[in-house]
This record gives C-alpha cells, structure tokens and sequence, in this order.
C-alpha cells in the first residue's frame, strides 16, 4: 500500500515506519520536526519502501493537498502532533492548531481522497482509573490539560468523519508508551528520563508525592497495535485502548531503575492540575478486534531501554 504517516520522525512514528516498511509498504514520511528528529530515521534512509521525507507542516494546507493528489495513499497514520502537557498550558494555541486544526486539514485531505485514518491519541484524555479492572473505552474523558483538550476536540473531528462520510476511521488511545528513541531530556517521558539520570550518577526527581500510577507500554508493542488498526476494517469508527494491563506508581519505578532510595528525590510538581492519579489500561477490545496483546514486559522493556541509552551519546 501507499502511506502516509504524519509524524514519522517522532518517537513512537519511527517505530510505526520500520513496521510498515518491514511489512513491504511504500512509506511517506511527513515531519516538521519540532518535536521529532531525522536522525530517527536514519537506518531507513536506504530502504527501498521509504518513498519521501518530507520536512513540514500539517498545517500547511498546500503542501497537504499536493501530497496527496500525486501519491493516491491508501491510509494516512496521523502521530503529527504536540505532545507536551506543560507546553499545552503556557501555550494553548499552539497545541490547539497542530492537534486539532492540523487533524482537520489531514481529514479534510483524507475525505477527498477516500484514505483511511488511523489517529493518534492519548491516554490522557481519560479521567482516573477507579478500580483494578482498569479504563477502558467507555471510561469518562476529562480534558485536564489543553493537550488533552486538543485530543478529544481531534477525536471527535475523527469519528464525525465516519459517521457523516463513511470515511473509514479509528481513533487509538495508546497509555504511557516508553523504550530506545525516546528524548531523555525534560520533554522526555519517566523512563527514559530516570535511566539517562540513573546512567549519569544523578538523582531521579519525582514530580510530587510519587504515587501517582502509569501503565507502561513498550514502544515495539504499540506500534504493532498502531498499525494492526490500519489494516483492521473492523476497527473502523472505533475508539480502542492499548497498554500493558499493569500500573506501577512513579515511585515504584524509580526504585525498579535505581534500586538505590538515596537517589530518589522528591520535588514540586510543576502541573498538578493535570495530573492524572491512576492510569491503568484493559486492552480487550483491542484483543478481541484486532488480536492485539502486549508482549514485552516492564522489566524486560526497561532492560532493552537502558540497553540503548547505553549504546548512544545521550549519558
């Protein structure tokens, strides 16, 4: 097939490309690499399937449109994105535009040409986890941040898209996901962020009291369920959840990474507003749609995670 995936250089986007590219798609990559990097991308630069890098804007409606009249994509995976909470509050219009009004540019595009959209959202939607059983699609959304705003604002533009169109869509809500590409610096995520300090001799700052809960999903796992939903029709107009189906407590991370408590250090959270208090995922709806289940553990995901960090220049 002919892809697009917006936000290809980022992150999580860089896994979901060597999947669709080991799975013999041809491949376009649109980043404007704000937050994501080329370097990602390079063990792909000689790959056949790779058709384009294209370093811009989804909010750049001309370059959209001249995208996808010469290319004729059969799905559009949309990670583009502004991903960061805090930003999200000292800057609301930007997280705004790229997460909400960008998403609209890239269906508008999708509708005209009849391409499927695979949308990238967050377990940040969600308001807190109340029982062990876990959140599941159904679970009330709270917008406690403008990123989180944006999100369900995109949701929303997503299905509306399927309902009035019959545009094939899903929106996915992968949980916290972690492992090797991952920024260690403060836009980072926790994983990668303590093990780059672990590495360093450093302490590892817990924002507030520490009890605050995350299921954790490791980065391969969840680009295997970002792509499962492309291929999937049965997914189409559908809300689904991906994680591990196990929380552990900031704190309880800290001391799986570190072992040692006298490096653990707690300090003033700088969003408590936003904070969510207990995140854990029930993925079985993707189970039962798309066949989807975690494979790698948290430890095992750590240990390859810190493997990485330890084979680059970011200690």
């Amino acid at each position: 097939m002919n892809i697009l995936l917006t936000g290809g250089a980022g992150f999580i986007g860089r896994w979901v490309a060597k999947r669709l590219l080991a799975d013999g798609h041809r491949v376009w990559i649109l980043d404007d690499l704000s937050n994501g990097r080329e370097a990602n991308l390079a063990e792909f630069r000689d790959h056949g399937g790779l058709a384009a890098f294209i370093q811009g804007s989804i909010l750049d409606e001309p370059l959209l449109s001249r995208l996808f009249s010469e290319n004729r994509f059969d799905i559009c995976y949309h990670l583009g994105a502004s991903i960061n909470v805090q930003d999200s509050i000292d800057d609301p219009r930007t997280t705004f535009n790229n997460d909400t009004v960008g998403t609209f540019y890239v269906l508008e595009q999708c509708r005209k040409y009849n391409v499927k959209v695979v949308f990238m959202s967050t377990c940040m939607v969600y308001d807190r986890c109340a029982d062990e059983t876990g959140i599941t699609e159904l679970h009330p959304t709270k917008p406690a941040s403008p990123y989180a705003g944006a999100k369900i604002g995109a949701e929303n533009m997503v299905l509306s898209y399927y309902h009035a169109y019959g545009l094939p869509t899903v929106v996915i809500r992968p949980f916290n996901t972690y492992g090797p590409f991952q920024k260690t610096g403060g836009e980072g995520g926790v994983v990668a962020i303590f093990l780059k300090n672990k590495l360093a001799g450093k302490t590892l700052n817990i924002y507030g009291d520490g009890t605050q809960t995350r299921d954790l999903l490791y980065v391969e796992d969840c680009a295997r369920f970002v792509v499962e939903a492309g291929y999937s029709d049965a997914v189409n107009g559908e809300i689904v959840n991906a994680g591990l189906g196990r929380d552990i407590s900031v704190n309880d991370l800290a001391k799986l990474i570190v072992g040692d408590e006298s490096r653990i250090v707690h300090v003033e959270h700088i969003h408590p507003q936003s904070e969510i208090q207990k995140l854990l995922c029930n993925s079985a709806k993707a189970d039962r749609m798309l066949g989807w289940k975690p494979e790698v553990s948290l430890e095992e995901g750590i240990r390859r995670t810190e493997e990485w960090i330890r084979s680059t220049d970011l200690i």
